[in-house]
């Protein structure tokens, strides 16, 4: 899960970088604000990335979620790309956690007395 998490907060760095640039072009912001918000939100992301195994790591990664889609206020695309990758975040979730559960499984399957370590599907994939 936290492969999938990291990935789209490292995609959602870049996305605010590049969002930081189309606010330049708003003449009530200067460019201090736009990149003090944006480096805060940038570095928050790499930062996001080393606790999303601790308690509360995956609260701030919806709180940042719901900050880019309120983004969309100063730059209009943020409504649409929040939403997205607010899409995107469920889902490194939800299928990280199908995927972590069934690695477990393969791993307590192989560890058996007897156990091939095949898992049910007689696949012979490896997990890594």
């Amino acid at each position: 899960m936290r492969t999938l998490c990291a990935s789209t907060l490292i995609g959602e760095f870049f996305v605010i970088g590049f969002a930081g640039l189309v606010a330049m072009k708003d003449p009530d912001l200067t460019g201090a604000t736009v990149w003090t918000v944006s480096g805060v939100a940038m570095l928050l992301c790499v930062l996001l990335c080393a606790v999303l195994g601790r308690p509360g790591g995956l609260a701030l990664g919806w709180v940042l979620q719901v900050a880019l889609v309120g983004s969309g206020f100063v730059v209009p695309a943020m409504f649409f790309l929040g939403v997205a990758f607010g899409g995107l975040w469920w889902a490194s979730i939800h299928y990280g956690r199908v995927i972590d559960a069934a690695k477990r499984r393969n791993r307590l399957a192989g560890a058996e007395p007897g156990g091939s370590g095949e898992g049910a599907s007689g696949g012979g994939v490896a997990s890594r």
